[in-house]
């Protein structure tokens, strides 16, 4: 289930890193990163 985790915040960011240098997107990558990064602590807290 962690990897899972992982995996998604990866995906997420690599599709905010391609909304930002192509400015296609707009808001709603931001919005995709800040979840990518929710999911990240998430699952660091978990691990505690």
């Amino acid at each position: 289930m962690g990897n899972l985790l992982y995996f998604i915040a990866v995906i997420i960011l690599i599709f905010w890193a391609i909304g930002f240098f192509g400015y296609a997107i707009g808001g709603l990558i931001h919005l995709l990163l800040v979840l990518a990064l929710v999911l990240v602590v998430v699952r660091l807290v978990k691990a505690v």
